[in-house]
């Protein structure tokens, strides 16, 4: 079963904090210098991990990832069947 996923991006104060946000989700990336962390947590249980987040008296804001809301399949402008190609346009 896939369960859809969304990232949280998490800034705190000290990085000792570390391992007391790793219990709300996959840790992937932690930034030493910016005082970051990026979690991914299960899409219906945002709402929750944010509030349970701001809760904690280290963190400073929580940012929610939108990926997940944007569009990945592209279009061409022009299809390439109706566009005439010149070849010899640079000899």
């Amino acid at each position: 079963m896939i369960v859809s996923r969304q990232g949280l991006v998490v800034w705190f104060h000290q990085m000792k904090h570390v391992k007391h946000i790793k219990k709300y989700g996959h840790m992937v990336h932690v930034s030493k210098k910016l005082k970051y962390a990026i979690i991914y947590v299960d899409q219906d249980k945002v709402d929750q991990t944010t509030t349970a987040l701001h809760k904690l008296s280290f963190v400073t804001r929580v940012d929610p990832s939108y990926k997940p809301f944007i569009k990945t399949e592209f279009e061409e402008k022009v299809k390439i069947e109706d566009k005439e190609l010149d070849y010899k346009m640079g000899i």
